[in-house]
């Protein structure tokens, strides 16, 4: 993979992360009257996609 690919890719896991992340999208999850909070387990689902996909990407670089 080379490097320009590589910061394109980079740049959109950092678009993904700041789109799983923004209040309006966090709120959805959190809906503490009718029912449990899903809160804390999409927080660590998404924090655990991001740190996949980085680590995979990284990885796949240092193969080439």
């Amino acid at each position: 993979m080379n490097t320009p690919r590589l910061g394109e890719r980079l740049t959109a896991l950092v678009l993904l992360a700041t789109l799983l992340f923004t209040p309006p999208l966090v709120l959805v999850f959190d809906r503490p009257e009718g029912g449990p909070s899903w809160l804390p387990l999409y927080l660590f689902v998404a924090w655990g996609v991001v740190i996949g996909l980085a680590a995979w990407l990284l990885e796949h670089r240092s193969n080439d």
